[in-house]
C-alpha cells in the first residue's frame, strides 16, 4: 500500500453533500489530520441550512461559510457574459466559473488557518478536479492537494452511504435521488441517472427550478433591462444590485420556463457527458447583453469578440481562470464594454426570450443611412464603385480561367 504524505491540517471545499460529508472522516482516518471545512455561499439557498453544524458533526474542527454571491457575479459571471463566452453553443458555464472562486477562497482560508493541504470532492472523471487544482497551483503551489476520489475504494453511492453510516455522518442523500447536481445563483445542473442515455428525454420531475414551457402562463410578460458599460443595473426601471437583479431574473425565468438546456458536451478529460442545465436569469441576461452589443459595437470589434468568446469559454471550462491569457482577454473585453450602455426590452413567453426593442445613447445604428426612404446621407451610386473594387479578385480569376479554356 502506498504511504501517504504527512498532513497536519487540511481545508476541505465543503458542500454538505454526500461526497464531501464522508470526506471529513475519511481525511481524519487516512491522513490523521485536522479538517477545516469551507463552504462558499454562491446562492445554494436551502442547501446552506445547518451546514456548519453538519460539518462539525461529521468531525470537522471548524467550518467557514462565507457569502460570496456578489463577488461571484461581478468578478466571474458578468465578465464571462460580457465576453460572450458560451461553451459548445449552449452551456453558460454555471459550474465552470464557480470552481475558481471557491478554490481561491479555500486557499485563503488555508493560509489563515496555517493548513498545509486542501481537499476537494471532485471525481477523477470530471472537469472540477482540474478547475480546483489549477487554481490552487496558480495561487499557492506549496499547498498539498488531496483528491479522495483518486485514492479511496468508494466506487459509488451505495459505498458512500455505507461509509457515512459506519462513521455516523449525517447525510440527506438516498439511493432514490440519482442525479449529480450543482446549484448556485446562476444555474442548476443535472447529470447521471437516466440522462446517461442521450436518447432519453429528461424526466419532468428532474427539473427543480423552471416550470415546463407548456405549463407557463398563456400571456407574455414584458420586461426592460438597463446596462451601464456592459453591467446590468436596472430591471423595469428599478435600480438593483447584482444579487437582487439575478434573483429577480431567475424568478421571472422560472415562471416562464426559460433557460433549459440539454447538451452532450466534451469534457476536458476526453469523454463526452450529458448535462441538463437550468439557467433562467442568465439566459435573459446573455440575450440582453448580446442585443445591446449589436447596437453599440462596430462590425470588426463585434466579429472579433465572437472569436474571443469561443476562446474565453474554453479557458473558463478548462479551469484556466487565473491565467495570463484569461486576464488579457478580460482587459480587451473591458475596453469593448465602454460603449455598451442602454436598455433592452423583452417579451417572456413559454420558454422564449423574445426581443421587443433596444435603445442606446451609444448606438451606431442610423435610420438616416439605412432607411428605404429618400436620404441625403447615402448616394446609391457609390455602391457601384465599391462592388467593382470588392469583386475585383473574382473578376481577375474568372477572366484568367476563361482565357485558359
Amino acid at each position: 500500500m502506498k504511504t501517504r504524505p504527512t498532513v497536519k491540517k487540511a481545508v476541505l471545499a465543503y458542500s454538505g453533500g454526500l461526497d464531501t460529508s464522508i470526506i471529513v472522516p475519511w481525511l481524519k482516518n487516512n491522513y490523521n489530520c485536522e479538517v477545516v471545512c469551507f463552504c462558499a455561499n454562491l446562492g445554494q439557498a436551502d442547501e446552506l441550512v445547518g451546514l456548519e453544524e453538519k460539518a462539525l458533526a461529521s468531525g470537522a474542527s471548524k467550518c467557514y461559510v462565507e457569502d460570496l454571491r456578489e463577488e461571484f457575479l461581478t468578478e466571474y459571471v458578468f465578465p464571462t457574459m460580457q465576453a460572450g463566452a458560451i461553451y459548445e453553443r449552449d452551456y453558460l458555464l454555471g459550474t465552470s466559473f464557480a470552481r475558481p472562486i471557491i478554490a481561491k477562497h479555500m486557499v485563503r482560508i488555508a493560509e489563515i488557518e496555517g493548513a498545509d493541504a486542501v481537499a476537494h470532492g471532485a471525481t477523477g472523471k470530471g472537469n472540477d478536479q482540474v478547475r480546483f487544482e489549477l487554481t490552487v497551483m496558480a495561487l499557492n503551489p506549496k499547498l498539498r492537494i488531496i483528491a479522495p476520489w483518486r485514492e479511496w475504494n468508494i466506487r459509488g453511492r451505495k459505498d458512500a452511504l455505507d461509509y457515512a453510516a459506519e462513521y455516523n455522518v449525517p447525510v440527506k442523500a438516498t439511493m432514490e435521488r440519482i442525479y449529480s447536481q450543482d446549484k448556485n445563483l446562476w444555474h442548476l445542473s443535472n447529470e447521471g441517472g437516466p440522462l446517461e442515455d442521450p436518447w432519453n428525454e429528461p424526466p419532468a420531475d428532474m427539473f427543480e427550478w423552471t416550470i415546463s414551457p407548456e405549463d407557463a402562463p398563456n400571456e407574455p410578460e414584458y420586461i426592460e433591462l438597463e446596462f451601464d458599460k456592459g453591467f446590468p443595473t436596472h430591471l423595469n426601471g428599478e435600480a438593483m444590485g447584482p444579487v437582487a437583479l439575478v434573483l429577480k431574473l431567475n424568478e421571472l425565468g422560472i415562471k416562464h420556463g426559460i433557460g433549459r438546456v440539454d447538451i452532450v458536451e466534451n469534457r476536458l478529460v476526453g469523454m463526452k457527458s450529458r448535462g441538463v442545465y437550468e439557467t433562467p436569469g442568465g439566459t435573459i441576461l446573455y440575450k440582453a447583453h448580446a442585443a445591446l452589443e449589436q447596437l453599440c459595437l462596430d462590425r470588426d470589434t463585434l466579429h472579433y469578440k465572437q472569436q474571443v468568446g469561443l476562446r474565453f469559454a474554453e479557458l473558463v471550462y478548462n479551469g484556466h481562470w487565473f491565467t495570463p491569457l484569461r486576464k488579457a482577454i478580460t482587459a480587451f473585453v473591458n475596453e469593448t464594454e465602454e460603449t455598451v450602455s442602454g436598455t433592452v426590452r423583452f417579451k417572456l413567453y413559454k420558454g422564449n426570450v423574445i426581443l421587443a426593442g433596444r435603445q442606446s445613447p451609444q448606438s451606431l445604428y442610423s435610420v438616416d443611412y439605412v432607411t428605404f426612404e429618400e436620404s441625403s446621407d447615402y448616394d446609391h451610386a457609390d455602391a457601384g464603385g465599391f462592388i467593382r473594387l470588392f469583386g475585383l479578385p473574382l473578376k481577375v480569376e474568372a477572366l484568367k480561367r476563361m482565357r485558359n479554356q
